[in-house]
């Protein structure tokens, strides 16, 4: 309802063409648009729950509510929010640049056409959300976040001076309460003027007052008053769990601590397979403790210095040419790393790095990646930015659970630090430096008493010693220089024009009995012109047009990255291992010289479905053939709000550099696929499925890896 406006204040309802003036004491329906000019100013109360809106001077929004979220989509202008209470219902500011999510606080939005939204916090926290980089910040009281059309999210102390003014400071206490329709009649307050006021009658406002004073005691006996965000929450998981390939029953405590900018989660999970025997793979060390570390997280990433500790998802640097929405999550609950995101940003400056496991360092070297920025000024956002990104050893992907540098798929005893192989696999060790010899059994007779002498005996022939992650090493690194310029911050397109130089490089590796070593080679990408447009607040569009020269691939550290990051299998030699780059350079098709296009494409819609989509045409010209290489990913995200019974639904397709990756039937090496979905049991309890599916070669052709996780979610 409005109940109070001053100057210029208009209405125009869906269906209408036109605005008009409105009265004080008149309702506001979902889908109507509100115009204050200059001078103006609104102020309005949500009846259900006594939520305020103070509206200033040159603003235009429209109200649109659902049945689970209350919108203000806001074009341009500025608006204090005051959101009382807790409430059943989300609450929203949209701008064509950012979304501002709340339960229980009051901030003002600035919005102006030119694509810079400021938010200044004065009580709880606010999330705010950038659609351009879809990165968010957390505001707080005394703190200000900008959020441009360039996707940048600055967080800095709100200066006084800088806060709006509250041209009715205190008014939000005359009309908290519901207004009786028999106290106020709309069609008999008085018709606003242009410098004017209207309001009220002042002796419903004062019987108000009263009830309101009567209520206010009766709640404070009743119900504490709102706060931040809660500073502990509980989930509880009981389901399954694949692992290794055997099955196990899986519970899990998931709680999550919350102190200012500190936010810890822990994953303690216990795996008990069906013999009732408790898997004590997860809790035998002391480095296990780690893993019981979801994550540690300080600040949000535009604060002046952040990080993230454990469970990193959809990690990009710069523009994405050599490392883009890299996860380390892929094989997670059977393979559990712990990964570093860490950054500052100071004055036109900023610095980002990124390790994908510290974990790996003991095996050689885990991924990495450093990015450094410079914008000259919010006059000229001109941004300069570098990337390096570097596998230290890609053999550390090798799985190799006793630590003695012998990977498992080589190891005849993996759960042995001392043990490594047995020729004759009969479980009796071969010949190791400090093993008794009445131990050995080569000729497999079982009697224990071949007494071997290599020397003079040649009729029996040993396993060399397997492959050691101490004696290879397999890097694989990349740098990058980019710039890019917003040319377009409007309120309805926002474009930003870049260019990305990328090269590859995987410096040579000497053979060995298990690998057939590696040539050097190195290649380079082109990205030019590149363009990144914001339509209309919901669509995001990205297209580019991309020179590929002898060993490169876009994205090479991509989401799928740990699973074929390093492949060993057994082939008609034995085992043999093969990197990324092997497998993907394998074709001599793959190296030619590419050009083509690239373009993805998200939105939101009617906050119902999210989508993320983007497709790659890449075509070489050799020998009057035309070859392409295409790469497609689809992610589809549905609100389940909307949806009864539905606590989440989410599903996603990726395959990279293929012939045709519409070819469902025939996956490759770079195909990944998954889905979450989960069923309300009841409130707070859901029931969920987690499944996730990629491919590896054993040798005799391509095998699918299923990982699926059913468990109970308990909220509370």
């Amino acid at each position: 309802m409005i109940t109070r406006t001053r100057g210029v204040v208009q209405l125009k309802h869906l269906e209408e063409a036109e605005y008009s003036d409105i009265k004080a004491g008149q309702s506001v329906l979902s889908g109507d648009f509100l115009r204050v000019g200059n001078p103006g100013f609104c102020l309005i109360i949500f009846l259900d729950d006594k939520s305020i809106l103070k509206v200033r001077e040159q603003t235009e929004f429209q109200f649109i509510e659902t049945e689970n979220t209350r919108t203000i989509d806001i074009e341009f202008g500025k608006i204090l929010s005051d959101i009382k209470r807790e409430r059943e219902k989300g609450f929203r500011i949209d701008t064509p640049v950012s979304v501002a999510s709340i339960k229980g606080t009051q901030w003002w939005s600035v919005i102006n056409r030119t694509g810079f939204d400021k938010f200044y916090g004065l009580e709880g926290d606010v999330e705010i959300f950038n659609r351009v980089s879809g990165q968010s910040l957390s505001l707080g009281p005394g703190q200000m976040v900008l959020s441009t059309a360039t996707g940048q999210v600055v967080a800095s102390p709100a200066s006084p001076e800088e806060i709006p003014e509250d041209p009715e400071a205190g008014i939000e206490e005359e009309v908290e309460e519901e207004i009786p329709e028999e106290e106020v009649q709309p069609e008999e307050a008085p018709q606003p003027e242009p410098g004017g006021e209207a309001m009220i009658e002042e002796s419903a406002i004062e019987e108000i007052l009263e009830q309101e004073a009567t209520e206010e005691v009766a709640e404070t006996a009743e119900e504490p008053a709102p706060s931040a965000p809660r500073p502990f929450n509980m989930g509880l998981g009981i389901g399954s769990a694949t692992i290794d390939e055997i099955l196990y029953n899986q519970l899990s405590l998931r709680p999550e601590f919350r102190i200012g900018k500190l936010g810890i989660g822990l994953d303690l999970v216990i795996y008990i397979d069906n013999s009732g025997e408790i898997r004590t793979a997860e809790w035998d060390e002391a480095i296990d403790i780690v893993d019981k570390f979801l994550y540690v997280r300080w600040a949000e990433r535009t604060d002046p210095f952040w990080f993230k500790v454990g469970a990193l998802d959809g990690v990009t640097l710069g523009y994405g040419g050599i490392l883009s929405g890299y996860s380390n999550m892929m094989e997670f609950p059977s393979v559990r790393r712990v990964g570093v995101n860490t950054g500052l940003n100071f004055g036109g400056f900023g610095a980002e790095m990124f390790l994908a496991n510290v974990k790996d360092f003991s095996q050689g070297g885990t991924l990495l990646g450093l990015r450094g920025t410079y914008t000259i000024s919010e006059k000229i956002p001109l941004t300069f930015g570098a990337n390096l990104v570097m596998d230290m050893n890609q053999f550390s992907g090798l799985k190799d659970r006793d630590d003695d540098s012998f990977p498992d798929i080589f190891d005849d005893f993996p759960d042995n630090t001392d043990l490594w192989n047995d020729t004759d696999g009969d479980g009796i060790p071969d010949p190791h430096v400090g093993i008794d010899s009445s131990r050995w059994d080569i000729d497999a007779d079982g009697d224990n008493e071949y007494d071997y002498d290599p020397s003079e005996d040649t009729s029996v022939v040993l396993k060399p010693q397997p492959f050691s992650l101490e004696e290879n090493e397999s890097r694989a690194q990349g740098f990058a220089f980019d710039i890019g310029y917003p040319v377009l911050r409007g309120e309805a397109l926002n474009l930003v024009v870049y260019a990305e130089f990328n090269r590859l490089s995987f410096p040579e590796v000497d053979s060995s009995a298990t690998f057939d070593g590696r040539l050097e080679k190195t290649g380079t990408g082109i990205t030019f012109p590149g363009l990144r447009s914001t339509l209309f607040g919901f669509l995001t569009v990205s297209l580019e047009y991309r020179i590929k020269q002898e060993h490169f691939i876009p994205r090479f550290f991509d989401q799928a990255y740990d699973l074929n990051r390093v492949v060993a299998h057994f082939g008609e030699d034995g085992a043999e291992v093969f990197t990324k780059d092997m497998l993907t350079f394998e074709d001599p098709a793959s190296v030619l010289d590419t050009k083509g296009y690239y373009g993805s494409s998200s939105f939101n819609l009617f906050n119902l479905v999210n989508f993320t989509g983007s497709y790659t045409n890449m075509v070489a010209e050799a020998a009057d053939t035309t070859i392409e290489f295409n790469s497609l990913s689809a992610l589809l995200d549905l609100n389940t709000d909307n949806i009864p019974k539905l606590s989440e639904a989410m599903a996603f397709y990726q395959r990279n550099n293929d012939p045709d990756p519409f070819d469902f039937k025939n996956p490759s090496l770079n195909t990944i696929l998954g889905y979450r979905l989960g069923y309300e049991i009841s409130s707070g309890v859901s029931l969920v499925w987690d499944f996730r599916q990629f491919y590896r070669d054993r040798g005799s052709g391509l095998e699918p890896v299923k990982q699926t996780t059913i468990e109970t979610k308990f909220t509370f």
